[in-house]
């Protein structure tokens, strides 16, 4: 059932992308679909299954304020006279164990304006974050494990 899905999810992605909604371009899309697909099947593992629907909503409402945030955050500090900002390096230690986890912290860190996930370190127990204001580094730990890290273990333990 999954792949089929997955099938259907890519074709549409390549459809939008493409804008164009003919049907040769939906038999392209299903054929680059299916090449995707059987290029990737064995690093595809097990799927995800979604026993939380609630926590998932609350995850990507957390995400959604933060998003929201950060972008009125960095926008004062551009449209300042006076770029007073203190950018750093923060190492990150992380509660998070599976790798589609540490993969979704990283991409809602990065998507988040002010803040990009750098690396992960190679056992995997602390991420390394670039943000635009690090004056308090301990104040962005505690945001990000009371916000984004908490409700991925809520959502996907």
């Amino acid at each position: 059932m999954m792949p089929i899905l997955m099938l259907i999810l890519l074709t549409l992605v390549w459809l939008a992308i493409s804008a164009t909604w003919t049907l040769p371009n939906l038999f392209l899309g299903l054929l680059l679909a299916a090449t995707v697909l059987f290029i990737v099947r064995h690093h595809l593992g097990t799927p995800v299954s979604i026993r939380r629907p609630r926590k998932i909503l609350v995850l990507l409402a957390v995400f959604a304020v933060e998003l929201m945030k950060s972008v009125w955050n960095v926008v004062k500090a551009v449209l300042k006279p006076t770029m007073d900002v203190s950018p750093g390096i923060i190492i990150y230690p992380l509660q998070l164990k599976s790798d589609f986890q540490i993969a979704l912290l990283g991409n809602m860190i990065t998507l988040t304006p002010g803040t990009l996930t750098v690396d992960v370190t190679s056992d995997r127990s602390h991420l390394v974050i670039h943000a635009l204001d690090c004056r308090d580094p301990d104040a962005t730990r505690r945001d990000i494990q009371n916000g984004f890290e908490r409700r991925i273990l809520e959502a996907f333990e």
